[in-house]
């Protein structure tokens, strides 16, 4: 059954019309969160963490992430870059308003992850809207640029944690290749890289030619995460695919997060996939 269907996968990924959406959640992949903060507060001794969110869409992956860390440690402070290809929609999350009764640029019932604690806590309350609170908000920079231009390293600098999820499935793989390095040369020297939404192979075949190491902290946790992703595997193109222990290559295919240009992450090829 496995077998039948990373074959309807294949096909579906091949015949697919890839479009990008900017549907997302509030607390999308909870796991997730959990192992952004505990870098963010890792990267934090002494300084302020460089934080750099790719595609950050209606705004609910980057204070998912704000939130989550500060309410953690309440005196970190860090420095965030969000960004986005669309003018719109960097708009609305820059606003951190959002409407209870209809969604703008949106389809997508993105606080229904939430408990009405956690609405509470992230939002104050204005009539039909919900706002994000100012303390979650603080320190973010919003900038309308393409993740895949050169010139957004050079204009950024090296990152300690850079995500950049859920948009590369969107993209034809020749394309998302040329992406995703260039998003890597983002990631400062034993920085952290964030990426899931991904073909697969697109990502393996770079985690190992590149010599990223992944990070086995909640990796299985992560990978079962979004539950909507998961969901769509066989029938849609950006469907996850079941993690199975039975590849050589597991670690690396199934890990959502890596550490680029440490010393571990220079091991070989042969290395990696043996392990």
């Amino acid at each position: 059954m496995r077998r039948y269907g990373d074959f309807l996968h294949s096909l579906v990924r091949l015949r697919s019309r890839r479009s990008q959406y900017h549907a997302t959640f509030f607390l999308r992949n909870r796991p997730e969160l959990q192992l952004i903060s505990a870098l963010l507060q890792q990267k934090a001794a002494g300084r302020s963490p460089k934080l750099t969110v790719l595609a950050c869409s209606n705004g609910a992956e980057v204070y998912s992430i704000l939130w989550t860390a500060r309410s953690a440690r309440p005196d970190l402070k860090i420095t965030t870059e969000a960004v986005d290809i669309s003018e719109p929609i960097v708009g609305i999350a820059k606003r951190g308003r959002y409407s209870l009764t209809h969604s703008e640029l949106m389809d997508t019932p993105m606080f229904e992850r939430l408990t009405e604690a956690e609405i509470q806590a992230i939002f104050d309350r204005d009539e039909d809207d919900i706002v994000v609170r100012p303390w979650i908000r603080e320190g973010i920079n919003w900038r309308v640029a393409d993740a895949s231009d050169p010139e957004l390293v050079e204009r950024l600098g090296p990152q300690d944690i850079v995500v950049a999820n859920r948009f590369l499935c969107h993209m034809a793989p020749p394309e998302a290749e040329r992406c995703l390095r260039n998003i890597a040369n983002l990631v400062a020297l034993g920085g952290y890289l964030f990426v899931s939404g991904v073909d697969l192979d697109v990502r393996t075949k770079l985690a190992l030619e590149l010599g990223w190491t992944p990070v086995g902290d909640l990796l299985e946790e992560i990978h079962d995460g979004d539950p909507s992703v998961r969901a769509g595997w066989p029938w849609k193109y950006w469907g996850l695919e079941p993690l199975t222990k039975n590849r050589r290559d597991w670690r690396v295919r199934y890990a959502s997060v890596f550490q680029v240009g440490s010393p571990t992450a220079m091991r070989s090829r042969r290395e990696l996939v043996a392990k």
